[in-house]
Formats: structure tokens, C-alpha cells, sequence
């Protein structure tokens, strides 16, 4: 029996990528070992988004090489966005790869492997199915559903539209098919996720899908928490807030990567907005699902931001206190509209200006956090902490799997907690961005 070696890079949509693949492997009888150095055939799963992933792509990629010169491997087989960007090239500067196979090719693992003819792809738009085998990566009681592929969206700094290609939803059946299984399964918690997930269902007539889907979730019995990430702003809708406030299953957690708040940047951007419409935007929603926790993303240092710009997108930040935060720095992604953009930022202003926002945003993480102290709420047990044994961890509705902060666990009454419990937590102590408190 070989052995196969699997490492996933990026975000959780990759993360279901590598696990359809480990699905496929496992079928076919290979043995799944977490030791690169024991495995005949690696298989990196890439992720070329931004610079910093395509780095880091790069280097695993020749530190798994050396592998085949020093170690049991024999195959070495590259998949995923890097392939979609850079297939000639990574054959061509990397003699050591054997087989590279793109976003819509996954289910050709098995023939990368084995060295035999890649067969012809009829659908140059892939996206899995719940007939497809999964191999679970993530913890038994938490699991990623991808509902959608593909993304539409014409945003400038962006590539995705052109390594994973149009806006394609799965049958919602499909979806209800796989959490039934997951539900079967173990798995407590669904985190529903694709490039654009308030689209689900708009390419396939059906309106207010995501609303849709979400009460048919609920119903599934053993399911307790369901979120989703990932909203576009101009896709929030009053269906889908009164779908959030309503059903009890349905995490109240908004992921809407807004990008920027300067009117002119998100113009550029090819986004649209400014911030009093945004403003307006968040206070609705705040209204609508007053116990909601909104997670949002920026970029900063976008070609041409000025001073002023990023002044102005610190005082919005600032000013409406979001729960989560992250920033990115501006890539510049050769294909991309900003690509092409004069007057880009240096490297140094635009790490000074992250370091500023994430400073601020750190400062209201901790008022918000305080704002926790001394009150009870349901938790999801994770286990030990990663940081010592001597704490477990757990999260709570507001934060999401690999993004967000924790609960460390520093008190227990009752019984010893199991991972996959749901427990009630009393937050006793507050960090800039995770908890401590004691089970009760």
C-alpha cells in the first residue's frame, strides 16, 4: 500500500479541495501519513492568491522536492490555484514535479499519482458534489460545506475570477444531501462558505437562495450551530437578516469583507459604496440582529491611497467598532485591473499603515471584549489549548473556526469537558482578542 503525503495550503476553500482529493486517495486504498518523509507521493495543494501565498506555495513546493532526492518520495504532484496561474512555469523551473493539476481538475488525483494519462476535462468549471468522498481534515464535531464555486465579480485587485472562474451553485439538494451525512457523522457545527456566498442560487433562478438553504439546515437533526462567511455588502437583504434572527441554529456572525470606505478607492476597486451608504448599511443590520457580531476585512496601501483615504478609512473603523477585523496589504497581481494602476504605495508605507489599523482595531477588540466579563454563554468545546496543556479552549457563536480568537478555559465545574461538547462558559478575563473563563 503507498503511502501518500498531502499538504494544504490557503483558505478553507482549499481546504475542501484537499479534502475531496484525500477522499479520492483514501478510496483507492492509499494510506494518509501526516510524515512527509515517509510517503512515496506528495501532494501540495497550493494557494496563489496574494505574494505572501504564492511564497509560500513556492517554498514548500522545493522543500518537498528535496524530499524526492532525500527521502522514500518518488512522486511529487502539484495542484491547485498556483497551477491555474503558473502551470508551464512550475513544470518548466521545477523539473522535480511530476504531475500538475488546476482547481477544475481535482478529481484527476488519482491518475497524478499513478502516472497515467490525465483524462480530458469536459467541464472546465468544476465543483464537487455530495456523491464525491470527503476525507474530514478538520475536527469531528466542525466541518466546511463549499455551496458555490467561482466567482462573478469584476473587483480590480482580485484574480480569482480567472483561476477558479464564473459563479456556479451546487443543487441545494446536494448541500442538505452531505450535512445530513456530516450531521450522521458527528459533526455539530457547518460553516458554509464559497467566494461569494449571498449569491448562492442567483445563477440558478432562485431568489433569496442563501435564506432558503439556511432554514433547510436548520431542520437537520444533531445540527446546532450553522454559520456562513463571506457576504458581499451590496447582497445583505432583509430576508436574510430576519432568516439570521430567526432561526436559532443560524449563527448570528456576519462576514462582509468591505475592502475600503473611501469613496474614490472603492470606485477604482470596481466595488462601489462610500461610507455613509455603508454606514447606513451596518447600522440596519446592527438594528435588525442586535445580538449579531460583524467580522469585516480591508486592504490597505491600494494603488493611490492617500494619506487622507487611509485617515478616513481609520475613522470609520473606529467609529463603528467592528467586532472582527483583518487587513490585508495590497498585492499587486499581475492580471488584475489595479495591476495596471499608477502611484503605487512603497512596501514600507503600506505595512506602517496595517500595523496603524490593526493597532486601533486591537484597542476595540478589548472594549468589546470587556463588554463579555461576568456573562454566560453556550460553548463549543475544542480541547486542549494549542498554547498549553494546561488550558482547554473553546468558541462561542461570534467566533469562527481558524479566523477568530478563543475561550481559554481556565476553571471547571462538573464534568471534565469532551471535545464536541457544548457547555455553558462564564467569561472571566479578557484579552485583546481571546477570552478566559471557567465552565459552569
Amino acid at each position: 500500500m503507498k503511502k501518500i503525503g498531502f499538504v494544504s495550503l490557503g483558505c478553507e476553500k482549499n481546504l475542501v479541495d484537499s479534502e475531496v482529493m484525500l477522499g479520492l486517495l483514501s478510496r483507492r486504498g492509499y494510506e494518509i501519513t501526516p510524515d512527509q518523509n515517509d510517503a512515496d507521493v506528495i501532494v501540495v495543494n497550493t494557494c496563489g492568491f496574494i505574494d505572501r501565498a504564492k511564497q509560500e506555495s513556492i517554498d514548500t513546493i522545493l522543500e518537498m522536492a528535496e524530499l524526492k532526492t532525500s527521502g522514500r518520495c518518488s512522486r511529487l504532484v502539484v495542484t491547485g490555484c498556483l497551477v491555474e496561474r503558473y502551470r508551464t512555469e512550475i513544470q518548466k523551473e521545477i523539473p522535480e514535479v511530476d504531475a500538475v493539476l488546476g482547481t477544475n481538475e481535482i478529481e484527476s488525483i488519482i491518475n497524478a499519482c499513478e502516472n497515467q494519462a490525465l483524462p480530458k476535462i469536459e467541464n472546465r468549471y468544476y465543483l464537487y458534489d455530495d456523491k464525491v468522498p470527503r476525507l474530514l481534515t478538520t475536527p469531528p464535531y466542525s466541518a466546511y460545506i463549499k455551496i458555490a464555486e467561482g466567482c462573478d465579480r469584476p473587483c480590480s485587485f482580485c484574480i480569482i475570477p480567472k483561476m477558479r472562474g464564473r459563479h456556479r451553485s451546487r443543487p441545494q439538494v446536494s448541500i442538505l444531501n452531505e450535512a445530513r451525512f456530516l450531521a450522521e457523522s458527528g459533526v455539530k457545527e457547518i460553516v458554509l462558505i464559497s467566494q461569494e456566498t449571498t449569491r448562492y442560487a442567483s445563477d440558478l433562478g432562485i431568489e433569496h437562495g442563501l435564506s432558503q438553504l439556511l432554514h433547510q439546515l436548520a431542520k437537520i437533526e444533531g445540527l446546532q450551530w450553522i454559520r456562513f462567511l463571506y457576504c458581499f455588502p451590496t447582497q445583505i437583504d432583509e430576508d436574510l437578516l430576519i432568516t439570521m434572527e430567526e432561526e436559532e441554529k443560524v449563527c448570528r456572525y456576519l462576514d462582509m469583507p468591505l475592502q475600503h470606505v473611501s469613496a474614490r478607492v472603492l470606485r477604482s476597486m470596481k466595488r462601489g459604496g462610500n461610507p455613509e451608504s455603508l454606514k447606513r448599511l451596518l447600522g440596519h443590520i446592527r438594528e435588525r440582529v442586535p445580538e449579531v457580531t460583524l467580522r469585516t476585512s480591508m486592504i490597505v496601501g491600494y494603488p493611490g491611497e492617500t494619506e487622507e483615504e487611509f485617515s478616513e478609512l481609520c475613522r470609520f473603523v473606529e467609529e463603528m467598532e467592528f467586532d472582527r477585523l483583518g487587513t490585508f496589504t495590497y498585492s499587486d497581481e499581475e492580471g488584475t485591473a489595479s495591476y495596471l494602476l499608477s502611484h503605487k504605495n512603497s512596501s514600507k508605507v503600506i505595512n506602517q499603515r496595517r500595523a496603524h489599523l490593526m493597532k486601533l482595531q486591537a484597542k476595540t477588540s478589548r472594549k468589546k471584549n470587556r463588554e463579555h466579563l461576568g456573562k454566560r454563554y453556550p460553548l463549543l468545546v475544542e480541547g486542549q489549548s494549542e498554547e498549553t496543556d494546561l488550558l482547554w479552549q473553546g468558541r462561542l457563536e461570534s467566533q469562527a473556526p481558524r479566523i477568530d480568537g478563543v475561550v481559554l478555559i481556565n476553571d471547571v465545574e462538573g464534568d471534565p469537558p469532551q471535545a464536541g461538547d457544548f457547555r455553558s462558559v462564564e467569561i472571566t478575563q479578557v484579552l485583546d482578542y481571546d477570552l478566559i473563563g471557567k465552565l459552569v
